[in-house]
């Protein structure tokens, strides 16, 4: 019994189970194929808004539909939606950091002038 125990032999041992439970949580191939559409769809905006004059507004639409997209790869095709939470505040610390190093660009190009 213990032997079993030691060489992970027994069904209730973590080494079987941590991989059963990864696998458990990958979407399916519909839903990434439902994603991956999604994406094709939002480039196909991209192309048709960046045709259209919108003047100061262009900018902001153009990375509005980019942080959508990229929502879309991290969670669905890099599986960050299934995984620990660790990763998830990591990302949003880069995230954070990434939106105010934006903030601070676009202040600065709109006082220059």
């Amino acid at each position: 019994m213990e032997n079993n125990h030691l060489n992970g032999s027994d069904h209730g041992g973590h080494g079987h189970d941590d991989g059963h439970i990864a696998e458990a949580h990958h979407p399916s191939y519909g839903i990434n194929v439902l994603v991956w559409i999604g994406l094709l769809s939002l480039t196909a905006i991209t192309v048709a808004v960046a045709g259209i004059n919108l003047g100061s507004l262009a900018l902001t639409v153009a990375l509005m539909i980019a942080l959508v997209k990229s929502m879309f790869v991290i969670n669905f095709f890099m599986h960050l939606k299934f995984d620990n939470k660790v990763f998830k505040i990591f990302l949003g610390i880069c995230m954070v950091t990434f939106a105010v190093v934006m903030i601070l660009t676009f202040f600065d190009l709109t006082f220059r002038f």
